[in-house]
């Protein structure tokens, strides 16, 4: 049977998540900030990260566990740094503090280091990355979360999935942009095969006793996922020692919570108090012509010919410029009916009208 999807304007998304997060009583300008984060997720193709999630935001503001007033705090800074108490607010009302005061010093500087604790969960890492981009600097950005990865030799969840994201500007506009999770794969995807009834591949995730599985029943309860690089045997340590080294940048930087101290995900009994890492360059204060460099690094892979003469070989960042075009030149973002459904009622439980139009249908 064809999948039915909806197709809805990126501007009617923004305003529906924005109006679900006002009725609970969010800043209209911290709604705004989360409303595009979550848009510009789904636009790029991550639909784990994006309007699927809303529900979640909207919980951590009614049951209070998350803060609905003030604004971020500068606790301590240099002209090239800051620590910033992000003072349990929204993880995007952080993230795009933090970024802005980043690229702000990078200006002034050459580098902005920004790292903030007492935040929530952020979105997608490349979308703060990406805010340098418009600057024409390089962008970082890195959270910890939850633990839900099993350190390699390890039968228990001690790290996040624990996402790193380098954006860097080429020329007319063209970009390298990594946004990636340390673990082999999100937990969504686990969730997603083990809701069809599908094994998952070896090498995403492992049982409670560490072994790997690719039942993801036993990844879900008990096991945990893998570092990326699956097995010690196929260079595990090294997603493991990447995953690490976020946590160096977040919470041991910022003083945040960090590793297992962290509360287990989607169980809100506590404050998240997550520790974020924000960075900008300014590639002028190196040497001249990076756009210029940067743009041939990219065209060197991407002009090479490729194994299969179907599949091109890309740079980082270009499946989601593929999505991003499909969805312009389609008038919106398609969107499963069952996502827009179960974010409907969730809109109706809060009082917020006009809902998501499930009109424009589209099989594909």
């Amino acid at each position: 049977l064809p999948l039915c999807r909806c197709l809805i304007s990126k501007a009617e998304v923004q305003g529906f998540i924005e109006r679900c997060m006002i009725a609970v009583g969010t800043k209209p300008h911290h709604a705004r900030s989360l409303a595009e984060v979550l848009v510009e997720g789904d636009h790029r193709g991550h639909y784990s990260h994006g309007l699927n999630r809303m529900d979640m935001y909207v919980k951590d503001i009614q049951t209070k566990i998350c803060e609905k007033d003030g604004e971020p705090v500068v606790e301590k800074e240099t002209a090239a740094t800051a620590l910033v108490d992000g003072k349990n607010l929204l993880g995007p009302v952080v993230g795009n503090f933090c970024m802005n005061l980043a690229i702000k010093k990078a200006k002034d500087v050459g580098i902005g280091w920004v790292v903030a604790r007492g935040s929530n969960h952020y979105g997608i890492a490349g979308y703060y990355a990406m805010q340098a981009l418009k600057e024409n600097m390089i962008g970082m950005s890195f959270t910890n979360t939850s633990p839900l990865v099993v350190p390699t030799r390890g039968k228990e969840c001690t790290l996040g999935t624990n996402p790193i994201s380098v954006a860097a500007p080429g020329e007319n506009n063209d970009s390298f942009v990594l946004d990636m999770a340390t673990s082999a794969v999100a937990l969504g995807k686990v969730e997603l095969h083990e809701r069809r009834g599908d094994p998952i591949p070896e090498g995403w995730g492992c049982d409670a006793q560490g072994k790997l599985s690719t039942d993801p029943k036993k990844v879900l309860s008990g096991g945990g996922l893998v570092p990326i690089g699956g097995s010690e045997a196929t260079g595990g340590y090294k997603g493991y020692g990447l995953g690490m080294m976020v946590e160096v940048f977040c919470g041991i930087l910022a003083g945040a919570q960090y590793s297992n101290n962290i509360r287990t995900w989607k169980v809100t009994d506590r404050v998240a108090n997550l520790g974020q890492c924000f960075v900008a360059i300014n590639p002028q204060n190196f040497a001249p012509g990076f756009n210029q460099r940067m743009s041939d690094l990219m065209s060197i892979q991407r002009g090479m010919e490729p194994a299969d003469p179907d599949r091109p070989v890309l740079a980082a960042g270009d499946p989601e410029r593929t999505n991003m075009k499909k969805c312009d030149e389609m008038g919106g973002i398609p969107y499963h009916i069952n996502v827009v459904k179960y974010m409907n009622e969730c809109a109706e439980k809060v009082g917020v009208s006009p809902l998501l139009p499930c009109d424009n249908l589209i099989s594909n």
